[in-house]
């Protein structure tokens, strides 16, 4: 059949946080390659608009741009005010953190899981709460490998936030299951974002490290956006509930 899709987001209004760099920015692309009005959130203004100068718009799509801090409460509210009605949400926003037991602080337990944990959990209750998200609509949550499918020394700070999300992610998807709003989740391994280069590896460190993946590298920020576009389509109708792994084959072993 002519132009048939079931992946196709044509119509769709796309939620995505953490979209000025990585992951959240391939998504937004893909989103909007797909058809989607996209509404992209962050909190670097300038990394920000270089997102939504990428967007596709052949489809006469009308993207919206948010800044915000989202560990700040009314941060969070201001996007759920200034948001349309939603078909798809994606938790992306997200930093990572790692440091040996013996040496976390109280703040970093708290500047990790405001951002990791509080913020997509917050965030998801305002969208509810003010209505914003359509009957049979998608929520999408960016959690990981790591505190879910693997136990790695020095992260148990991210490995934790992660962790709830997983957890989290699979409430929604029952409590939400009466309106038809699906919930899942992506878990990568390692991705070739700005995290790694903010991170304690070294090249050799990371060189290292690749050789533990049966496809002998990191992942690409786009792979995994096709992942979330999937979960976000009417290809995945019937998928709610689910961690959907993507490590080049890391959890094999």
């Amino acid at each position: 059949m002519e132009n048939y899709n079931p992946f196709s987001l044509k119509n769709k209004t796309i939620l995505i946080t953490g979209a000025s760099s990585g992951i959240g920015r391939a998504t937004a692309i893909e989103c909007s390659m797909l058809g989607a009005n996209v509404i992209i959130t962050a909190r670097n203004e300038e990394r920000l608009h270089e997102t939504l100068s990428m967007l596709d718009i052949s489809e006469r799509q009308q993207h919206q741009l948010i800044l915000a801090d989202l560990t700040e409460s009314d941060e969070i509210d201001k996007i759920a005010n200034n948001i349309s009605l939603l078909d798809g949400f994606v938790n992306n926003a997200g930093v990572g953190m790692s440091k040996p037991i013996q040496f976390i602080k109280e703040g970093d337990l708290k500047e990790i899981f405001s951002i990791n944990t509080y913020a997509p959990v917050l965030l998801t209750q305002k969208i509810l709460k003010k209505k914003k998200i359509n009957k049979g609509a998608s929520i999408v949550f960016t959690s990981s490998i790591g505190g879910n499918f693997t136990v790695t020394a020095g992260r148990a700070l991210y490995g934790m936030t992660k962790g709830a999300i997983h957890n989290f992610m699979k409430y929604c998807a029952l409590e939400l299951a009466s309106r038809q709003i699906r919930c899942n989740s992506v878990n990568p391994g390692m991705i070739e974002t700005p995290l790694i280069s903010s991170g304690t590896l070294s090249s050799e460190d990371i060189k290292i490290d690749m050789e533990k993946y049966p496809l002998k590298r990191y992942g690409k920020p786009q792979e995994v956006a096709h992942a979330i576009t999937y979960l976000l389509s009417d290809a995945a109708s019937w998928v709610t509930g689910h961690a959907l792994v993507i490590d080049g084959g890391l959890t094999l072993k």
